[in-house]
């Protein structure tokens, strides 16, 4: 997990404290990164195991996340989660701020990865709002925009979890670029069929593609 935090930070997806992570450990408790620490200088004893009330396993343990209830309900409702990501990668976070979701059928490997990554209603950060604001969202998608805040996505272990992460925001740079020279066009449905993309409905895990 520090590792993953390191290249977060040198890809500059989160600056400052900005930022963090998650990685399931069972069906009642997870590991995640502390509060306030830059993700890019974590060290394995800043790391905090929590249940589901986010109560640290250690007396010891730095503080964990604030936005730990947002990393349960990821878990809660997507079987298939093991881990999660969640920056403030600068240009999903521009059509955050601008409350535009992304299309992910402009490119093909994020149709046939990723799919579509909806924008979530603005939820004051730290609290239950967020995880209220991500629930019916779930589990059909893989990452989702938090309005004028940042990103989040997960996968079945922490590399699958940046690796969505990252597909987040190039998509929404070439989103941006497109809208520059006339907008994209998305890949229409029968090119996506023969592509092997797959409708969002049929994963209800939020990871069987």
């Amino acid at each position: 997990m520090a590792r993953v935090g390191a290249r977060l930070y040198a890809r500059r997806l989160v600056v400052g404290a900005e930022g963090n992570l998650s990685a399931r450990l069972a069906d009642d408790r997870f590991l995640t990164t502390p509060s306030g620490r830059c993700k890019g200088d974590l060290v394995e004893a800043d790391l905090v195991v929590v249940d589901l009330e986010g109560r640290p396993a250690r007396p010891q343990s730095p503080l964990p996340s604030s936005e730990w209830r947002l990393h349960r309900e990821i878990y809660r409702l997507c079987p298939g989660a093991g881990a999660i990501c969640h920056g403030h990668p600068p240009h999903a976070t521009a059509c955050a701020v601008a409350g535009r979701a992304l299309d992910a059928r402009l490119l093909t490997e994020t149709a046939m990865l990723l799919g579509p990554v909806p924008l979530a209603v603005p939820s004051v950060p730290g609290t239950d709002e967020v995880a209220d604001s991500v629930r019916p969202l779930l589990p059909a998608a893989r990452a989702i925009l938090l309005a004028n805040h940042g990103a989040v996505a997960w996968g079945r272990d922490l590399e699958e979890a940046l690796h969505r992460l990252e597909s987040v925001e190039r998509l929404a740079e070439v989103t941006i670029l497109a809208a520059v020279i006339g907008g994209g066009r998305p890949l229409d449905a029968e090119f996506l069929r023969r592509a092997g993309a797959v409708d969002p409905d049929q994963a209800p895990d939020g990871d069987s593609r």
